[in-house]
Protein backbone atom coordinates (compact mmCIF):
# COMPACT_ATOMS: atom_id res chain seq x y z
CA UNK A 1 0.00 0.00 0.00
CA UNK A 2 1.24 3.61 -0.44
CA UNK A 3 0.77 7.01 1.27
CA UNK A 4 1.45 9.24 -1.99
CA UNK A 5 -0.68 11.76 -2.70
CA UNK A 6 -1.13 10.19 -6.44
CA UNK A 7 -1.11 6.74 -5.76
CA UNK A 8 -2.96 6.47 -2.32
CA UNK A 9 -4.38 2.65 -1.94
CA UNK A 10 -5.48 0.17 0.70
CA UNK A 11 -4.94 -3.54 -0.07
CA UNK A 12 -5.73 -5.19 3.13
CA UNK A 13 -9.05 -6.72 3.66
CA UNK A 14 -10.88 -7.15 6.86
CA UNK A 15 -14.85 -8.69 7.09
CA UNK A 16 -17.13 -7.38 9.93
CA UNK A 17 -19.93 -8.63 10.73
CA UNK A 18 -21.44 -5.63 8.50
CA UNK A 19 -19.37 -6.20 5.56
CA UNK A 20 -16.08 -5.91 4.30
CA UNK A 21 -13.74 -3.10 4.58
CA UNK A 22 -10.51 -2.04 2.95
CA UNK A 23 -7.61 -1.52 5.96
CA UNK A 24 -3.90 -0.25 5.99
CA UNK A 25 -1.29 0.55 8.50
CA UNK A 26 1.67 2.80 8.40
CA UNK A 27 5.04 3.14 10.92
CA UNK A 28 6.96 0.86 12.62
CA UNK A 29 5.50 0.04 16.40
CA UNK A 30 4.73 3.71 17.97
CA UNK A 31 1.91 4.40 19.69
CA UNK A 32 -1.31 3.34 17.82
CA UNK A 33 -3.77 6.05 16.21
CA UNK A 34 -6.63 5.04 14.57
CA UNK A 35 -7.87 7.75 11.80
CA UNK A 36 -11.71 7.52 10.56
CA UNK A 37 -12.99 9.73 7.68
CA UNK A 38 -16.02 11.25 7.15
CA UNK A 39 -18.51 11.58 4.23
CA UNK A 40 -18.55 12.15 1.43
CA UNK A 41 -15.14 10.83 1.32
CA UNK A 42 -12.72 8.27 2.55
CA UNK A 43 -9.58 7.16 3.59
CA UNK A 44 -7.98 9.11 1.31
CA UNK A 45 -8.55 12.14 3.02
CA UNK A 46 -5.72 11.26 5.42
CA UNK A 47 -3.18 10.91 2.64
CA UNK A 48 -1.31 13.90 3.64
CA UNK A 49 -1.51 13.29 7.21
CA UNK A 50 -0.17 10.03 7.63
CA UNK A 51 3.63 9.96 6.77
CA UNK A 52 3.98 12.74 9.26
CA UNK A 53 1.83 10.57 12.16
CA UNK A 54 3.70 7.48 11.00
CA UNK A 55 7.17 8.42 12.04
CA UNK A 56 5.71 8.78 15.22
CA UNK A 57 2.75 6.46 15.70
CA UNK A 58 1.06 3.22 14.13
CA UNK A 59 -1.27 4.44 12.00
CA UNK A 60 -4.41 2.92 11.40
CA UNK A 61 -6.95 3.75 8.69
CA UNK A 62 -9.70 2.24 6.86
CA UNK A 63 -12.66 2.68 4.76
CA UNK A 64 -16.06 3.41 6.44
CA UNK A 65 -18.70 0.51 5.29
CA UNK A 66 -19.95 1.91 2.26
CA UNK A 67 -16.83 4.23 1.53
CA UNK A 68 -13.93 4.02 -0.37
CA UNK A 69 -13.01 0.24 -1.51
CA UNK A 70 -15.42 -0.92 1.22
CA UNK A 71 -18.71 -2.54 0.85
CA UNK A 72 -21.39 -3.42 3.59
CA UNK A 73 -23.09 -6.70 3.31
CA UNK A 74 -26.53 -7.05 1.78
CA UNK A 75 -29.51 -5.36 3.56
CA UNK A 76 -26.93 -3.74 6.43
CA UNK A 77 -27.15 0.72 6.24
CA UNK A 78 -24.09 2.21 6.50
CA UNK A 79 -25.66 3.78 9.89
CA UNK A 80 -23.42 5.59 12.62
CA UNK A 81 -24.28 3.09 14.86
CA UNK A 82 -22.74 0.33 12.02
CA UNK A 83 -19.75 1.98 11.26
CA UNK A 84 -19.39 2.31 15.02
CA UNK A 85 -19.79 -1.19 15.42
CA UNK A 86 -17.56 -1.43 12.97
CA UNK A 87 -14.86 0.42 14.56
CA UNK A 88 -14.76 -1.51 17.86
CA UNK A 89 -14.61 -4.92 15.73
CA UNK A 90 -11.14 -3.58 13.72
CA UNK A 91 -9.88 -2.25 17.36
CA UNK A 92 -10.26 -5.93 18.16
CA UNK A 93 -8.90 -7.05 15.13
CA UNK A 94 -5.81 -5.20 15.39
CA UNK A 95 -5.64 -6.01 18.76
CA UNK A 96 -5.36 -2.38 20.18
CA UNK A 97 -5.93 -1.84 23.56
CA UNK A 98 -6.14 1.76 24.13
CA UNK A 99 -5.51 3.26 20.99
CA UNK A 100 -5.76 7.11 19.85
CA UNK A 101 -8.69 7.89 17.89
CA UNK A 102 -9.38 10.55 15.48
CA UNK A 103 -12.54 11.34 13.51
CA UNK A 104 -13.91 13.78 11.13
CA UNK A 105 -16.98 15.11 10.12
CA UNK A 106 -19.26 12.03 10.70
CA UNK A 107 -16.37 10.29 11.52
CA UNK A 108 -16.39 12.26 14.65
CA UNK A 109 -19.65 10.75 15.61
CA UNK A 110 -18.56 7.33 15.14
CA UNK A 111 -15.41 7.89 17.16
CA UNK A 112 -17.47 9.07 20.33
CA UNK A 113 -20.19 6.25 20.14
CA UNK A 114 -17.15 3.75 19.67
CA UNK A 115 -15.83 4.69 22.76
CA UNK A 116 -18.86 5.94 24.58
CA UNK A 117 -21.69 3.16 23.68
CA UNK A 118 -19.63 0.18 21.92
CA UNK A 119 -17.13 0.19 25.30
CA UNK A 120 -13.88 1.05 23.25
CA UNK A 121 -10.90 2.57 25.30
CA UNK A 122 -9.21 5.29 23.81
CA UNK A 123 -6.02 7.06 25.04
CA UNK A 124 -6.70 9.98 23.57
CA UNK A 125 -9.60 11.68 21.13
CA UNK A 126 -9.38 14.07 18.35
CA UNK A 127 -12.53 15.51 16.71
CA UNK A 128 -12.19 17.35 13.43
CA UNK A 129 -14.77 19.54 12.34
CA UNK A 130 -16.78 16.32 14.13
CA UNK A 131 -20.82 15.64 13.28
CA UNK A 132 -21.25 14.96 17.30
CA UNK A 133 -24.07 17.62 18.19
CA UNK A 134 -26.88 17.38 16.42
CA UNK A 135 -28.25 17.98 14.45
CA UNK A 136 -25.79 18.84 12.04
CA UNK A 137 -26.83 17.42 8.81
CA UNK A 138 -26.17 20.27 5.97
CA UNK A 139 -29.22 21.70 3.89
CA UNK A 140 -27.88 19.99 0.95
CA UNK A 141 -27.77 16.39 3.15
CA UNK A 142 -31.31 16.94 4.30
CA UNK A 143 -32.95 18.14 0.82
CA UNK A 144 -31.04 14.30 -0.17
CA UNK A 145 -32.63 12.80 2.32
CA UNK A 146 -36.84 14.26 1.78
CA UNK A 147 -36.19 13.61 -2.17
CA UNK A 148 -33.87 10.47 -2.37
CA UNK A 149 -36.46 8.75 -4.82
CA UNK A 150 -35.92 11.39 -7.55
CA UNK A 151 -32.09 11.62 -6.53
CA UNK A 152 -31.85 7.93 -6.80
CA UNK A 153 -33.50 7.86 -10.01
CA UNK A 154 -31.69 10.59 -12.02
CA UNK A 155 -29.51 9.74 -14.84
CA UNK A 156 -25.62 9.12 -13.48
CA UNK A 157 -24.14 11.99 -15.31
CA UNK A 158 -26.48 14.50 -14.31
CA UNK A 159 -26.03 13.25 -10.27
CA UNK A 160 -22.35 13.47 -11.13
CA UNK A 161 -23.04 17.64 -12.18
CA UNK A 162 -24.80 17.82 -8.44
CA UNK A 163 -22.37 16.32 -6.81
CA UNK A 164 -19.22 17.50 -7.68
CA UNK A 165 -19.27 21.16 -7.36
CA UNK A 166 -20.90 19.88 -3.77
CA UNK A 167 -17.50 18.33 -3.27
CA UNK A 168 -15.24 21.33 -3.92
CA UNK A 169 -16.95 23.32 -1.78
CA UNK A 170 -15.80 21.08 1.05
CA UNK A 171 -12.40 23.05 1.28
CA UNK A 172 -11.96 26.39 1.39
CA UNK A 173 -8.71 26.50 -0.65
CA UNK A 174 -9.46 25.22 -5.13
CA UNK A 175 -9.32 21.77 -4.85
CA UNK A 176 -7.22 20.65 -8.05
CA UNK A 177 -9.27 18.69 -10.36
CA UNK A 178 -7.30 15.92 -9.72
CA UNK A 179 -8.57 15.88 -6.28
CA UNK A 180 -11.92 16.24 -6.82
CA UNK A 181 -11.70 13.60 -8.84
CA UNK A 182 -10.44 10.56 -6.54
CA UNK A 183 -12.77 11.60 -4.16
CA UNK A 184 -15.57 11.28 -6.56
CA UNK A 185 -14.51 7.75 -8.38
CA UNK A 186 -16.15 5.46 -5.56
CA UNK A 187 -19.10 7.50 -6.49
CA UNK A 188 -19.30 7.32 -10.22
CA UNK A 189 -21.56 5.47 -12.58
CA UNK A 190 -24.99 3.93 -11.16
CA UNK A 191 -24.04 1.35 -8.61
CA UNK A 192 -21.48 4.87 -6.80
CA UNK A 193 -24.68 6.51 -7.12
CA UNK A 194 -26.70 4.31 -5.13
CA UNK A 195 -23.92 4.38 -2.60
CA UNK A 196 -24.24 8.21 -2.11
CA UNK A 197 -27.99 8.25 -1.60
CA UNK A 198 -27.76 4.71 0.58
CA UNK A 199 -25.10 6.93 3.13
CA UNK A 200 -27.17 9.73 2.64
CA UNK A 201 -30.26 7.91 3.80
CA UNK A 202 -28.63 6.11 6.50
CA UNK A 203 -26.94 9.12 8.33
CA UNK A 204 -28.29 10.94 11.14
CA UNK A 205 -27.72 12.64 14.36
CA UNK A 206 -30.38 10.16 15.70
CA UNK A 207 -27.16 8.12 15.85
CA UNK A 208 -25.37 10.40 18.47
CA UNK A 209 -28.52 11.37 20.36
CA UNK A 210 -26.70 8.82 23.27
CA UNK A 211 -23.51 10.15 22.75
CA UNK A 212 -24.47 13.56 23.30
CA UNK A 213 -26.25 12.61 26.94
CA UNK A 214 -22.70 11.12 27.97
CA UNK A 215 -20.29 13.58 26.68
CA UNK A 216 -19.90 14.56 30.45
CA UNK A 217 -18.28 11.16 31.05
CA UNK A 218 -15.30 11.58 28.67
CA UNK A 219 -12.19 11.56 31.33
CA UNK A 220 -9.32 11.05 28.92
CA UNK A 221 -7.65 14.20 26.98
CA UNK A 222 -9.62 15.33 24.06
CA UNK A 223 -8.80 17.51 21.48
CA UNK A 224 -11.75 19.35 19.11
CA UNK A 225 -9.75 20.88 16.10
CA UNK A 226 -11.73 22.91 13.23
CA UNK A 227 -11.31 24.81 10.26
CA UNK A 228 -11.74 28.20 10.49
CA UNK A 229 -13.02 28.56 7.29
CA UNK A 230 -15.85 25.28 7.61
CA UNK A 231 -18.86 26.25 5.27
CA UNK A 232 -20.37 23.22 5.85
CA UNK A 233 -20.58 23.09 9.78
CA UNK A 234 -19.57 26.44 10.91
CA UNK A 235 -16.88 27.01 14.27
CA UNK A 236 -19.69 27.46 16.20
CA UNK A 237 -20.49 23.69 16.04
CA UNK A 238 -16.89 23.09 17.65
CA UNK A 239 -17.43 25.36 20.04
CA UNK A 240 -20.51 24.02 21.27
CA UNK A 241 -18.79 20.19 21.59
CA UNK A 242 -15.42 21.33 23.11
CA UNK A 243 -17.86 23.11 26.15
CA UNK A 244 -19.97 19.74 26.79
CA UNK A 245 -16.55 17.93 26.83
CA UNK A 246 -14.65 17.99 29.78
CA UNK A 247 -11.24 19.74 29.61
CA UNK A 248 -11.27 19.23 26.05
CA UNK A 249 -8.68 21.72 24.09
CA UNK A 250 -10.24 23.81 21.36
CA UNK A 251 -8.05 24.36 18.64
CA UNK A 252 -8.85 25.85 15.06
CA UNK A 253 -6.59 26.11 12.00
CA UNK A 254 -6.57 29.34 9.45
CA UNK A 255 -7.97 29.38 6.10
CA UNK A 256 -8.96 25.72 6.17
CA UNK A 257 -12.23 24.53 5.48
CA UNK A 258 -14.43 21.67 6.11
CA UNK A 259 -11.83 19.08 4.77
CA UNK A 260 -9.76 19.73 7.20
CA UNK A 261 -6.82 17.37 6.40
CA UNK A 262 -7.37 17.97 2.40
CA UNK A 263 -7.07 22.20 3.08
CA UNK A 264 -3.95 22.25 5.42
CA UNK A 265 -2.15 18.20 5.88
CA UNK A 266 1.01 19.49 7.02
CA UNK A 267 -0.56 21.60 9.81
CA UNK A 268 -3.36 19.34 11.17
CA UNK A 269 -0.49 16.54 11.16
CA UNK A 270 1.28 18.82 13.63
CA UNK A 271 -1.50 19.73 15.65
CA UNK A 272 -1.91 16.39 16.25
CA UNK A 273 1.49 15.14 16.98
CA UNK A 274 1.48 18.03 19.16
CA UNK A 275 -1.44 16.62 20.90
CA UNK A 276 -1.12 12.71 20.73
CA UNK A 277 2.46 13.29 22.32
CA UNK A 278 5.70 11.45 20.94
CA UNK A 279 5.94 7.72 20.76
Amino acid sequence: MSTGTDNWQLTDRVRLSGGEVLTGVFGDGGPPVVLVHGTPASSYLWRGVVPALAREHTVHVWDMLGFGGSRPAPGVAPSIARQARALAELVEHWNLEAPDLVGHDIGGGVVMRAHLVEGVPARRLALLDAAVIGPWNTRFTEHMQRHADVYATMEPSVFADIITPRVHTATSRPMPDEVAAAYLAPWAGEEGQRRWIDQVAAVSYRDTEDVVRRLGEVTVPTLVLWGEDDSWMPTAMGDELAAAIPAAVQERIAGAGHFLPEDAPDETAERLLRFLGPR
